[in-house]
């Protein structure tokens, strides 16, 4: 193995990147709702499980910026796939009924998703997977 097949194989970051541009190819192939990407349904589902969450908690449980989930939001709210209510200094987002319909087809998504990278990757290796990288990324985010 030469030197530059040894940089790649074994830098996280560009090995991380890598395997990060192929599961967005087959998770937007896969969640095939209307014209969103697939971070906006993730989203969609973290307020689905937390009605009225407050835009600083959806920032903390997607690990996202407050401009990038202005932006989603706003999104969002112009499809009336959710709707923002104030209250003092706090806005609080809830799903509109046509978000809890999205919400319905992006769990199938998100099913089907799972049985195609399992289906290359091996179920119990793709959970292990997922495991580890979620585990690697609460340590890198708390070392900020």
């Amino acid at each position: 193995m030469n030197e530059e097949e040894q940089v790649l194989i074994h830098c996280l970051y560009f090995t991380a990147n890598r395997f990060a541009r192929n599961m967005t190819k087959m998770a937007e192939s896969t969640f095939n709702i209307g014209e969103l990407a697939p971070s906006y349904l993730y989203m969609i589902m973290t307020v689905k499980f937390h009605p009225g969450i407050t835009q600083k908690e959806l920032c903390h449980k997607l690990s996202i910026a407050p401009s990038t989930s202005t932006r989603f939001i706003d999104k969002l709210e112009k499809q009336k796939l959710v709707v923002r209510k104030s209250s003092g200094k706090e806005t609080f987002i809830s799903l509109t009924e046509d978000g809890e319909k999205v919400y319905a087809q992006f769990r199938v998504s998100l099913k089907e998703l799972f049985d195609d990278y399992s289906d290359v990757l091996g179920r119990e290796f793709s959970m292990d997977l997922s495991k580890m990288l979620h585990e690697a990324s609460n340590k890198l985010e708390k070392e900020k």
